[in-house]
């Protein structure tokens, strides 16, 4: 049984100070770098201003990691036109700090980007036991955000079809989908966008790696399966220490998952854990993975679906490339001249780069060339 509730709060959204003198043409493309130029200037001296009374969202410290935050996301947009005009975009809230961070980016781009496109959050009650189904409705309307609550009991089929000891993550992950792709084609949302960073889809990356066999991640944008739905991960460029460091300023009314938050031994947790190592003893190396995921390069892999390695063949020039040394065995000179190949391959004795327009040298072009060179006077040493 599936059921949903509409929310519409009539309070208007709160959103930071910083973003009322935001240019309305500062969109996905251009914005914030001149803006961010700007009142960065300006932070030192609030920074001075500041007093131990200041809330935490009032400080120098937490908008610049907004500015961050913001610069990032609207570059995944961006570069993966995640976003167009007229989109109506789902926001998928969970109730963790992911999701609440990304609801709160973009409904401040929303403000400030020139384009239109309509955000509607999404919640997702699983009836888990014990879950604290009143603390996201109560922190969605007292933000005046437009949400939907969908009802359904997929905790009981998880707890059913997964046996004892085994992870619930995946049959879960499944189940809550399939319901928010059909949830969101019924309310005509053009996006879906999910809560996922960057260092999300690094741990997909390794676990695939690892356990599946396949070099494959999360796509920043991705078109499902039945073709009904587009996938976005407006966070793709944004690292999770940031996240976690802007909730906890925020104050998020987190909600921890108890369904498979609370199993050990987790595939997922055991990377996420090697990945906090590699960034504390070696800070950009998750970024160079993550370059690395951007940057393919099909044939210098082994995966023949995705490279035609059977019809490479030669395309030659008429050019020779001269070997370097004289005493160049390639085999027996009488093999050799049985099938028809070179016994004496030119060669040559220098780094043709030091050549002027020839080949390569030749002896008497050493010799002019020694009569040329001035001599360097020998400096004796008189302590020898």
């Amino acid at each position: 049984m599936t059921a949903a509730t509409l929310f519409t709060p009539n309070i208007p959204p709160k959103f930071d100070e910083m973003s009322d003198h935001m240019s309305d043409e500062s969109g996905f493309n251009r914005y914030s770098v001149e803006a961010d130029a700007e009142e960065g200037s300006n932070e030192d001296i609030v920074d001075e201003q500041s007093t131990d009374s200041q809330s935490p969202t009032e400080s120098a410290a937490f908008r610049k990691l907004q500015k961050k935050l913001r610069r990032q996301v609207s570059w995944a947009i961006r570069d993966f036109n995640m976003i167009e005009d007229g989109d109506v975009v789902m926001v998928c809230v969970s109730g963790g700090k992911d999701s609440y961070t990304l609801l709160d980016i973009l409904l401040l781009l929303k403000r400030i980007a020139p384009i239109h496109f309509d955000i509607v959050a999404v919640n997702l009650d699983q009836k888990q036991p014990g879950y604290p189904e009143d603390i996201l409705p109560a922190y969605l309307n007292e933000q005046g955000i437009a949400h939907y609550i969908l009802e359904k009991d997929t905790y009981s089929i998880v707890k059913s079809v997964v046996p004892e000891g085994k992870t619930y993550c995946s049959a879960c992950s499944r189940l809550r989908r399939g319901s928010l792709y059909g949830f969101a084609k019924q309310i005509g949302a053009t996006k879906i966008a999910l809560g996922h960073h960057r260092d999300d889809m690094l741990a997909t990356f390794f676990l695939n790696l690892f356990h599946g066999g396949a070099l494959k991640s999360m796509p920043p944008k991705l078109l499902s399966d039945d073709k009904q739905n587009l996938l976005i991960r407006p966070l793709a460029y944004v690292e999770e220490k940031d996240i976690i460091e802007y909730a906890k300023l925020k104050e998020f009314p987190i909600i921890p998952c108890n369904l498979c938050g609370s199993q050990t031994n987790l595939q997922r947790a055991i990377i996420n854990d090697m990945l906090r190592e590699w960034d504390d003893a070696h800070p950009q190396r998750l970024a160079s993975i993550f370059k690395a995921m951007q940057n393919v390069a099909p044939s210098q892999l082994a995966d023949r679906e995705l490279f035609d390695f059977e019809t490479l063949s030669l395309d030659r020039d008429n050019d020779e490339r001269l070997f370097e040394g004289d005493n160049i065995q390639s085999g027996q000179t009488d093999s050799l001249a049985e099938i028809g190949l070179p016994v004496s391959p030119k060669t040559q004795t220098f780094n043709p780069k030091f050549a002027s327009d020839k080949p390569y040298a030749t002896e008497s072009d050493n010799a002019v060339t020694s009569r040329t060179t001035p001599q360097k006077i020998p400096t004796i040493n008189p302590f020898i």
